[in-house]
């Protein structure tokens, strides 16, 4: 059965594009066959695939709306070893459509049912902010991968999106769990990370996942160049950080 896993965070800046296009390719890379649906307006993910959202025929938002499938909007992207499902500043109207639709929280969950068969594992890129777009991805999703610098504001915000994870539980979606929190940009050299650090143990427990993604120079410059870091450095901190990760997830999630 397909694992479908959102990675989502209210706060912008936490690395969260960033980690679902290094941990889809990570996962590809130990052979999974992974999806990655980009919800984000901002295309990140679409273009750190090495896609060009200007040019895009069909994308998520084609889909959302009922106008192609999945199938006919996803792109094979054989260098990084995935396939996305990609979007671009066109997806800011689907906000407005799907207030009116019908399917206004399940559109995404309708879209994805034809495809899931081919796919061991879907990540799905969200906005940072808690919109019907997050919505729709939380109802979808099985689990909850949430990115988090360790700074001052993290837990505050932290707590709001996790309120919003209880109430799509609770209403809409009883299957949904947090499948981990993830410390990234992490310098264990600051006294502010090393704070921030002990909160999240103490109140998380468990959810914190063991992996942190370290700041790198090459994990920032890799989206540059259209590709993961796994595959424009492989051999940086960052790099081998995004593959332990996916090597931690499999276990959690028995991926």
């Amino acid at each position: 059965m397909s694992q479908i896993i959102a990675l989502t965070n209210q706060k912008g800046g936490v690395g969260k594009s960033t980690s679902a296009v290094n941990l889809a390719a990570s996962l590809a890379g130990l052979d999974r066959r992974v999806l990655l649906v980009d919800l984000d307006p901002q295309g990140h993910a679409s273009m750190g695939s090495g896609i060009d959202k200007h040019s895009l025929e069909k994308s998520v938002l084609d889909v959302l709306l009922g106008e192609a499938s999945a199938a006919d909007a996803i792109v094979r992207q054989p260098p990084v070893k995935y396939d996305v499902l990609p979007s671009n500043g066109d997806l800011t109207a689907a906000e407005v459509e799907l207030m009116h639709s019908d399917q206004r929280e399940s559109g995404l969950t309708t879209a994805l049912t034809g495809v899931l068969s081919q796919y061991d594992v879907v990540l799905i890129d969200c906005p940072p902010s808690l919109n019907m777009l997050t919505v729709n991805a939380l109802t979808a999703a099985h689990g909850v991968l949430i990115p988090l610098q360790c700074e001052f504001y993290a837990l505050e915000g932290l707590s709001a999106l996790l309120d919003t994870v209880e109430q799509i539980k609770q209403s809409i979606n009883p299957d949904l769990a947090v499948s981990g929190i993830l410390r990234t940009m992490y310098d264990k050299r600051t006294s502010l990370t090393r704070e921030v650090d002990k909160q999240l143990r103490d109140y998380f427990g468990d959810a914190l996942l063991k992996t942190t993604i370290p700041r790198n120079v090459k994990v920032a410059e890799a989206p540059s160049h259209g590709l993961p870091v796994t595959q424009y450095a492989r051999f940086s901190r960052g790099s081998q950080a995004y593959r332990v990760l996916a090597k931690e997830l499999i276990r959690r999630l028995a991926l």
